[in-house]
């Protein structure tokens, strides 16, 4: 079948880093819907699979078997339940910690950490030197094609149990405090600056460059949840980067050699 082989090329091209869901042009990021709708073909088309291995069973389209690797790809996945699927990109030196999930069309850059627990979904692009600390999840967006997925820059420190949804764009140097949620709807407060910022008219939230994001809350202003003193989760910069806020976040070297 045209679409199956269609798919099979583009993932074997996505594997390879050759071709991207999303790539960020004269500074801006864009979107490559193509690609996002020949996978969902691919979910389409697939059937149904036995792909058990030993005592884990697994059932799923055969068109998305899970992905493998060799030694001259770089990738140190350790040992422990781990797991990549078709069509995702992991270039050499990312480390991969048990277990932890890699979904389809995503993108892993050079130096990055995927820690235990972690999720990086479906299309998600995570740039060079980024830690996604344990637990932490990254949203898959196949769905509507044209959305942008969520992106992760370059030197971004994502702290444990943080969940990054619905197209959210984390700019260079970020760090994301432990237990931080943000998705399109999250109101984030600049405490730096004194303003709130908001999804853009394309619905995606931006963190800014070098931003440091805690978590926190305001309070309900009117009805009965302000007489309840009821508050409101909001994410909060309480600065900008700087060489403190490295030395807090630096990896281990050992853990990269």
């Amino acid at each position: 079948m045209e679409q199956l082989r269609r798919f099979n090329e583009v993932c074997d091209a996505l594997e390879r880093g050759e071709l991207r869901v999303a790539e960020k042009k004269a500074g801006r990021w864009t979107v490559n819907a193509w690609i996002k709708e020949i996978i969902l073909q691919g979910f389409r088309y697939g059937k149904l699979k036995d792909m058990s291995e030993g005592v884990f069973a697994f059932y799923d389209k055969d068109t998305l078997s899970p992905r493998s690797f060799s030694e001259s790809d770089g990738v140190r996945i350790v040992p422990g339940g781990s797991a990549v699927r078709r069509g995702a990109y992991l270039a050499p030196s990312v480390i991969m910690m048990p277990p932890s999930y890699v979904n389809i069309g995503a993108y892993v850059d050079s130096g990055s950490m995927v820690d235990s627990h972690a999720l990086v979904g479906s299309c998600a692009q995570v740039g060079k030197n980024v830690h996604i600390a344990a637990a932490s999840q990254l949203g898959g967006v196949l769905e509507p094609v044209g959305a942008l997925p969520v992106i992760i820059e370059d030197n971004v420190f994502i702290g444990g149990n943080c969940g990054i949804y619905e197209g959210t764009l984390v700019r260079e140097n970020a760090v994301i405090a432990t237990g931080v949620v943000l998705n399109a709807s999250t109101a984030l407060y600049d405490a730096v600056n004194g303003r709130y910022i908001r999804a853009a008219s394309d619905g995606r939230l931006e963190v800014p460059e070098n931003a440091v994001v805690v978590a926190g809350s305001r309070p309900v202003r009117k009805g009965p949840g302000a007489a309840e003193g009821i508050h409101i989760y909001t994410p909060v910069i309480v600065k900008y980067r700087d060489a403190g806020t490295d030395a807090s976040v630096v990896l281990e070297s050992l853990l990269r050699d």
